[in-house]
């Protein structure tokens, strides 16, 4: 985990309240894989837990959507500005796969992961298909700074505006019954991946799961971001785990939710 000042290369918005800011990284984009994240430091007393975007170089990118003080503060941030972040943090993405099927599936914010993620899949020769839900149009415009070329891409709105008119559950289920995968990756609204999930164990299809929780400390330190995790010593019982520490990132297969 690194501590570092970084300067601000661009602040982008991408619709209504999302944007994209890109940092100069000094060293911890070296260490730093699809699925972890950063802690972010703003104007409030608690930083704000933001997964990687992307890593271009030594440039690291992050997707976040203005929800209070804090993340306004972020959109506000100019190019040369110093940025204080600190990470990489928590455990990413198992991307040691290679010539699998996998399907990916986000609803709303629980894209921002999946850029990296995607070109870390595709270097190991990995076929991927790829449902993004959202609202509207607008609340899925991020996709258009996406590279899905060599992507199988599914789009689905609540409203119909673009893509699908149906939710991503839907859209999975629909798609399994025309193509087997092998692994799914899903991240987004409990609601949504619970369907995923579900729908993962019934076809017995390992998946992984990256959790949005709230995130005080982001370092182990609090009890902010319990969750129940299935204890390997029982068919039955549960323990609690920290999703900073422990995940974001989970087998679905652990998971009560």
């Amino acid at each position: 985990m690194f501590l570092e000042d970084s300067v601000v290369i661009d602040n982008i918005q991408i619709s209504d309240d999302k944007y994209i800011i890109k940092v100069k990284s000094k060293e911890s984009y070296k260490y730093s894989k699809a699925g972890q994240f950063f802690m972010l430091k703003s104007n409030t007393f608690l930083r704000r837990p933001i997964s990687i975007h992307y890593i271009d170089n030594d440039i690291l990118e992050f997707y976040y959507q203005v929800k209070g003080e804090g993340t306004k503060y972020l959109s506000q941030l100019e190019k040369d500005d110093i940025l204080n972040i600190q990470g990489p943090l928590g455990n990413g993405f198992d991307i040691s796969f290679r010539d699998k099927n996998i399907l990916l599936v986000a609803g709303g914010m629980g894209i921002a992961p999946f850029k990296l993620l995607i070109e870390k899949l595709l270097n190991n020769n990995n076929s991927i298909t790829l449902i993004m839900g959202g609202a509207n149009e607008t609340a899925i415009k991020i996709i258009t700074r996406f590279d899905t070329s060599s992507v199988d891409l599914h789009i689905t709105t609540d409203d119909g505006s673009v893509g699908d008119k149906c939710n991503t559950v839907d859209k999975t289920k629909e798609l399994l019954k025309q193509k087997s995968f092998d692994i799914i990756y899903t991240c987004g609204p409990t609601v949504m991946m619970k369907g995923i999930i579900n729908i993962a164990n019934e076809n017995n299809i390992l998946c992984y799961a990256s959790l949005e929780e709230r995130m005080a400390c982001g370092v182990n330190a609090c009890l902010g971001c319990n969750i129940e995790i299935k204890d390997n010593n029982s068919e039955s019982e549960y323990t609690l785990k920290k999703v900073c520490h422990d995940g974001p990132v989970f087998d679905s297969k652990l998971l009560n939710i």
